[in-house]
């Protein structure tokens, strides 16, 4: 399928109030075109190639390493920094000074010099000075319980027990991953010309693609350090296994609305990538595959533990709309024709079981999707067209915007909380109106809001004359009309969110994202940070020059280890 076939099936797009609705953006699950897949394929395709150029490790794991990526056209290093903290310093949250481990993935090679400038910043992330050579800064805390029962096994000679792993999922968690030139570091547009990261987020989920490899390489090397002739590996099963853990909180919410083009454009691929594969006739060896994938997720979410009761709540009723779903497409099988027939009986279920259905379809369709991520980015401007008049910006939000135009907001409720930045940390706050400081300093996230003033302000105007002119006597609708006229005249448009609403729950926009990353085992500790797995059950390097994508990734499962641990530790 090529990129112009692709936009053709624009025609066909779900409507934005069912794709843009942040009930269903809360229960996006991974698919072939979030940014760890498209990264992987990539990575085999153009033979990337990895070494370890430096380990300057302790007995104890304390110390450095340096890997080395290579790329058809450049050489990049990741400089991983492991140092000792107390276990009451270690903080999942943005306030914490210290980490385990600091990394920072480098454009070229990294000399003495530099790397003593790095040993200087790099451990302080955010309190640090560092260079445009530095595409990505970040840290990983250990998960202890993990960590300690891996080396323990390990260096005894024998495989860990699966059933801990599941519980975590991984050895490090990252708490936060900065690019796009956040604290001095390299700004997004330097990487538009490189054909190895030029689209988003890639460089960082690189970053933690190889934190995953030192992550196993540390714990093996501290095992054989404990353990000597009688340490053992992971097995290959289990090391694909194990992921890198993400904590993220209210910090990532505000980019969906501060950056709607391209949050709209990531959309809209998924919907091109879906809409010309329910045009399609049913191929009945792809339909007993998404069968199987089904049948995978609901092992999946099985083995998923959160101490979240609402998510816990929706992973088990989703197993059972999924076991029934599953009967369902088999009983039908016959008697579809096209796959807009077969997605269609998931008509009555949850968004959770819905997404995941939309997610297994996708997988089976790789000639449909794969093609997609070359379109990911966007111009990021909102502009408005010459020429347009009051009626028709009118016309356009009463058609685009009516979710918007619909909230009164002279019910507190509607107003709720305004969203702030720290000053110590820059991360958005969310805070009571009324009730707490800082209302004078509100961050512009309040999009319905400003869509409501602007149809009432537009309301009172002359309907017959030119926008232009109206907004020469209300300039500061300037920004709101911009953004209507720019959103609503793309295929999705905005997220349907009223983010000032007392019930709005930021989670939603968190998974969303989440989701494009390419994120699985959602654990919600709270309404407004999550704990996910990134490349759980993902190839490791070594495996890229194989056929990676024969058999998918997609919702990860535990390794069947019924061997022996004498079988195992071979």
């Amino acid at each position: 399928m090529n990129t112009n076939s692709a936009l053709e099936a624009t025609t066909a797009l779900r409507d934005p109030s069912i794709v843009m609705d942040p009930l269903r953006l809360g229960a996006m699950h991974q698919t072939r075109i979030s940014f760890v897949r498209s990264l992987l394929r990539k990575m085999a395709n153009e033979e990337w190639t990895l070494s370890t150029k430096r380990w300057d490790l302790e007995s104890d794991g304390l110390g450095t390493a340096i890997y080395e990526l290579t790329t058809p056209t450049h050489t990049y290093q990741l400089v991983v920094f492991c140092d000792a903290i107390e276990d009451e310093e270690r903080n999942d949250r943005v306030i914490a000074e210290k980490w385990d481990v600091t990394f920072a993935l480098i454009k070229g090679r990294v000399s003495q010099k530099g790397l003593d400038q790095l040993r200087q910043n790099v451990p302080l992330q955010e309190a640090g000075r560092n260079s445009p050579k530095v595409l990505v800064l970040s840290r990983a805390n250990k998960s202890v319980r993990v960590f300690d029962s891996l080396i323990s096994s390990l260096s005894k000679g024998v495989q860990p027990d699966p059933i801990e792993i599941a519980k975590v999922g991984y050895i490090l968690r990252t708490t936060a991953v900065y690019g796009n030139g956040k604290f001095g570091i390299a700004d997004f547009e330097t990487l538009q010309d490189n054909a190895d990261f030029n689209l988003s987020f890639s460089a960082q989920m690189c970053a933690v693609y190889l934190l995953r490899q030192f992550s196993l390489d540390w714990v093996h090397f501290i095992a054989a350090q404990q353990g000597g002739d009688t340490a053992v590996t992971l097995t290959p099963a289990l090391q694909r296994y194990i992921g890198i853990g993400n904590a993220t909180g209210l910090g990532m919410a505000p980019f969906l609305i501060t950056h709607p083009r391209v949050v709209a454009q990531w959309i809209t691929q998924r919907e091109i990538g879906f809409a010309s594969i329910l045009a399609l006739a049913v191929d009945l060896e792809r339909l007993h595959g998404v069968c199987q994938l089904l049948d995978k997720a609901k092992i999946h979410l099985c083995q998923v533990t959160t101490i979240n009761d609402q998510q816990r709540t929706l992973n088990q009723h989703s197993v059972s709309e999924l076991n029934d779903l599953i009967l369902r497409v088999q009983d039908n099988a016959e008697s579809v024709a096209r796959w807009a027939e077969v997605y269609a009986l998931c008509a009555e279920c949850s968004f959770e079981t819905q997404e995941i259905f939309f997610s297994c379809i996708i997988e089976l369709h790789p000639e449909q999707v794969d093609v997609l991520v070359d379109d990911m980015n966007c111009d990021p401007s909102l502009s408005l067209t010459p020429g347009v008049t009051v009626s028709e910006m009118m016309s356009l939000i009463e058609t685009r915007y009516q979710w918007a135009i619909n909230i009164d907001f002279s019910a507190p409720d509607n107003q709720y909380w305004f969203w702030y930045r720290s000053v110590d940390k820059e991360e958005p706050r969310l805070a009571v109106r009324g009730d707490e400081p800082g209302e004078e300093n509100e961050l512009a996230l309040d999009i319905a809001r400003q869509v409501s003033r602007l149809y009432s302000s537009l309301q009172d105007s002359d309907g017959n004359g030119s926008l232009a002119q109206f907004l020469l006597i209300h300039p500061k609708l300037r920004t709101i009309a911009r953004r209507v006229w720019t959103m609503g005249n793309v295929p999705m448009g905005d997220i349907q969110i009223n983010a000032l609403a007392h019930d709005m729950l930021p989670i939603h926009l968190l998974r969303c994202k989440l989701s494009m990353f390419g994120a699985t085992k959602f654990d919600p500790r709270s309404d407004r940070w999550v704990r996910v797995t990134l490349f759980q059950g993902a190839p490791l390097f070594a495996d890229l020059a194989s056929d990676h994508e024969e058999e998918s990734w997609l919702f990860p499962l535990l390794p069947n280890t019924v061997a022996s641990n004498e079988e195992r530790s071979q």
